[in-house]
């Protein structure tokens, strides 16, 4: 197990650093199959024969999981090195596919909620940071381009995982389009032997990431990189911040508001996409111009913007900067969902087109955060600082749901409401947004009291780190 370690994955001279990027797309291709459980849930609760809540609270066990060990396990990531890190991660995700199949074949839910939920939700949290710190230490001219490669796989990897998934289903339950039709919904068994097989082939793909990961050797700079010019904005930092002194700091915290706000807005759509488009063109018989699978198509395009933004957006703020990004994320953010609310009842080409751009920067804001912190922080701790910050995933995970689906109940009963019952979530998720834009202008420069000195920086810096 020697070859886990941070120093035999330490690059030799003349090594690729373009080689580092599939490598973290590997893990993140993976572990992004979580935005794809929709495609077994009514199979699972016909299974268990148990509420769309009780199964839809696995889901939520595993975001929250990945915020907690995120933040707990980031310091460890950082001492141990991403190859070490990167099979922790494939090991507790696959291990939690099999635990799952296991509650699945036996009738045992809870075995479900501690494999998937538990199990995989720490390999979900372990796996998304350990890439990160080592992609900005290859790519100090464009971390904002190289985190966002990765973690864009984060955002598609439903892409791949649901095709897939309903491949797999079909084949073992012997689909038989003639004879199961439209309305066929999978077996049980059929879920458990996917299980089966996510949790072998997501093991064997991350594995590749593994074995391909590599640091840079101490002091490496890219080829014809000038320094200087990257450094000359006073929100990059040259000095270095621990992950205990950085959750002491102002903008940490802002950023983690502004994050957990945009966060918590982008759910507004994403928790009710399908049956919010549908609702939206309901005519006065009660009838919607949006039949279940066009809603299904809008959908698909939401995770093409959500995985789009991540590459996109965080490539721009490269540019312009990371403050400004966010400005932009927050507060266009606002002005979209303030069209979507009063004007996008009147043009289905301006729903989607408003609605695709939100979660687009849904996903920017992920994709952009390492690179901010990379920013405000240095890299010494990254990776164990991104690990804290994603605890506002977790909490908007849980408010998110809770504000759409309590605002909606009170307006109507699901399939019945139009355009105008969404009004009071649409203009909610303004007001978070508006507090969000002013939480982001508040991140300033850290205070030089918190930079670690340079000979506890040496002592604590891992060789080839």
């Amino acid at each position: 197990m020697n070859w886990l370690d941070r120093s035999r994955s330490l690059a030799p001279a003349g090594f690729n650093r373009w080689l580092i990027p599939p490598a973290a797309l590997a893990v993140h291709l993976c572990i992004g199959q979580a935005y794809a459980t929709s495609v077994y849930k009514s199979a699972l609760i016909g299974h268990f024969e148990v509420s769309q809540t009780a199964i839809g609270v696995i889901f939520s066990i595993a975001i929250v999981m990945l915020g907690l060990s995120a933040a707990f396990m980031g310091t460890w990531v950082e001492r141990s090195g991403p190859r070490k890190s990167m099979f922790v991660a494939a090991a507790f995700w696959g291990a939690g596919f099999l635990v799952g199949a296991a509650g699945i074949f036996t009738g045992q839910l809870w075995l479900l909620y501690l494999g998937y939920g538990f199990v995989g939700g720490i390999g979900l949290g372990i796996g998304y940071i350990s890439p990160v710190s080592t992609l900005m230490k290859w790519f100090p001219d464009r971390p904002g381009m190289a985190t966002g490669m990765a973690i864009m796989g984060f955002g598609g990897g439903a892409l791949i995982a649901s095709p897939m998934s309903t491949g797999l289903l079909k084949f073992f339950d012997g689909f038989d389009p003639v004879a199961d039709g439209a309305d066929w919904v999978a077996s049980g068994t059929s879920v458990g032997k996917l299980f089966l097989a996510l949790g072998l082939v997501y093991f064997v793909v991350m594995m590749y990431g593994v074995a391909s990961i590599r640091v840079p050797a101490p002091g490496w700079k890219p080829r014809g990189w000038d320094e200087t010019k990257t450094q000359s904005s006073a929100m990059v930092t040259t000095a270095h911040v621990s992950a205990a002194n950085a959750i002491k700091t102002r903008s940490f915290w802002m950023l983690w508001t502004a994050l957990f706000l945009n966060v918590t807005a982008g759910i507004g759509i994403l928790e009710q996409a399908s049956p919010m488009i549908q609702d939206f063109f309901r005519g006065a018989d009660g009838n919607s111009a949006v039949n279940a699978a066009v809603a299904a198509g809008f959908v698909g395009l939401l995770s093409i913007g959500n995985m789009a933004g991540r590459f996109i957006w965080s490539s721009t703020s490269d540019v312009i900067g990371r403050k400004r990004i966010y400005m932009v994320y927050l507060g266009i953010g606002a002005l979209f969902y303030v069209v979507l609310a009063f004007f996008g009842g009147g043009s289905m080409l301006l729903f989607v087109a408003m609605a695709v751009v939100i979660i687009s920067f849904y996903g920017g804001s992920f994709a952009t955060a390492p690179a901010y912190l990379k920013d405000l922080f240095g890299t010494f701790q990254v990776g164990a600082i991104h690990g804290r910050l994603l605890t506002a995933w977790s909490a908007a995970g849980i408010a998110g749901p809770l504000i759409v689906n309590g605002l909606l109940d009170a307006q109507g009963k699901p399939g019945t409401m139009v355009a105008h019952n969404y009004l009071p979530v649409l203009l909610t998720m303004v007001v978070l947004l508006v507090i969000g834009f002013i939480s982001s202008t508040l991140i300033k420069p850290v205070d030089p009291k918190f930079h670690e000195p340079e000979e506890e920086l040496a002592s604590a810096t891992p060789k080839g780190a």
